[in-house]
């Protein structure tokens, strides 16, 4: 009896979703559990897997079209996957190497990140292998094949010109849609631009305590949690939490005409990826330890990169941080994650003459951003919650002591 493939079960805050890319066609063959298709939503990407083996017999949702929740996608007739020809599989498998020694059009082979990358970089797809199943080109393989050098110029570019070549008036332009991510991401930064009283106040903090006792027990901390790394944000976060009961407004939001004053810490942690920045949740962070910070974090940056994170992973919170300074940031105003009225910044950590006890000492030192929502927090708390982070991370032991 055939099965009707359906779209995920979205949750109230995801209208619909977007066939981003199927991985199966009519007529193929899959096994249980096997990616079937990709469905891009504001916040995810969401992938559909076969119920059972068997065969696709229709595909009822092409890519590019706007589906509902559980809606249909396609039909899959149960069914011994082994039956296939041996010269039918073994021309299947030779199809997409051929498509691309031809120099195949790229939405055919390659993922949306892939797809993306290149088309903003103007590359020939035909040059590239593709690692993927069935010879599909992944973002990993764009990346390598620009990495080596031989993303070069385009063929129609002359190999030697004696004389330096004349504009011939043509400037060329290309047009893509925005993802739906990236949409999203657009309207929620330019709603928190214009429906909140956004400020940020600055501080800096001395890095030497927590970079000391990062060096000191390092190599010890990876060996007692199973290989997590001792980094930075544990730190930060732990200090998030303490500061944000002290000061209950920063973890506070606004709803219409009341205050919601939240009695636990869920603190967001920005994670940026090739489609878009994403904020996954570290719920009840106050009650984890900075290794299950740590832990918890590594493993957000992995799913986010294999886009594997759900929706359930980036709803809430009541206060963030982000760090820049991974990217070389020296100073910004980060922007807030509404309803969330606070935001804290990390930025690049770099020394810098400090006068200490009457003389100039060469410091590690990290400009720390607050922006926050005027609405509800005055600048006076705005700063106090600011120092109370800088206190803490400049006398690290005084997190562990709730001082």
């Amino acid at each position: 009896m055939a099965i009707d493939i359906k779209a995920p079960t979205f949750p109230e805050s995801v209208a619909d979703g977007e066939v981003a890319v199927w991985h199966k066609k009519e007529g193929d063959s899959v096994t249980r559990d096997e990616l079937l298709v990709e469905i891009e939503t504001d916040k995810v990407v969401m992938e559909v897997v076969a119920p059972e083996s068997g065969v696709i017999t229709k595909i009822t949702a092409q890519e590019g079209e706007t589906v509902a929740s559980e809606a249909p996608l396609a039909v899959l007739e149960p069914g011994a996957v082994a039956e296939t020809a041996p010269a039918a599989d073994a021309a299947e498998a030779a199809a997409p190497a051929a498509e691309e020694t031809a120099g195949g059009d790229a939405a055919g082979i390659a993922g949306p990140a892939a797809r993306q990358m290149i088309e903003e970089n103007k590359l020939d797809p035909s040059a590239i292998t593709g690692t993927g199943k069935g010879g599909r080109i992944t973002k990993e393989d764009v990346v390598k094949h620009m990495k080596s050098g031989a993303a070069a110029a385009p063929a129609t570019t002359p190999a030697a010109a004696t004389p330096p070549a004349q504009p011939t008036g043509e400037r060329i332009e290309k047009r893509v849609p925005m993802t739906r991510m990236r949409a999203r991401i657009a309207e929620r930064l330019l709603d928190a631009s214009q429906e909140t009283a956004m400020l940020t106040t600055f501080n800096e903090v001395n890095m030497a305590p927590v970079m000391e006792l990062r060096r000191k027990y390092k190599d010890q901390f990876e060996k007692t949690h199973n290989g997590t790394r001792l980094g930075f944000m544990g730190f930060f976060v732990k200090a998030a939490c303490e500061a944000l009961k002290r000061f209950p407004e920063v973890n506070a939001s606004i709803d219409e005409n009341d205050i919601v004053y939240h009695g636990y810490q869920d603190i967001g942690v920005a994670v940026s990826t090739n489609d878009g920045l994403v904020v996954p949740v570290l719920r009840d962070a106050d009650f984890m330890s900075v290794a299950d910070v740590e832990a918890a974090i590594a493993d957000f940056g992995a799913r986010a990169k294999e886009k594997k994170l759900t929706i359930d992973d980036m709803t809430g919170g009541t206060f963030t941080v982000s760090n820049g300074g991974v990217f070389g940031s020296l100073m910004s105003t980060p922007i807030l994650n509404p309803p969330q009225t606070g935001i804290l910044g990390m930025h690049k950590i770099q020394e810098r003459p400090m006068a200490v006890n009457g003389e100039v000492v060469i410091l590690p030192m990290m400009y720390l951003a607050l922006s926050y929502d005027h609405r509800l927090i005055d600048g006076k708390t705005a700063v106090q919650f600011l120092v109370a982070i800088k206190d803490l991370i400049e006398d690290p032991a005084r997190i562990l002591l709730q001082l």
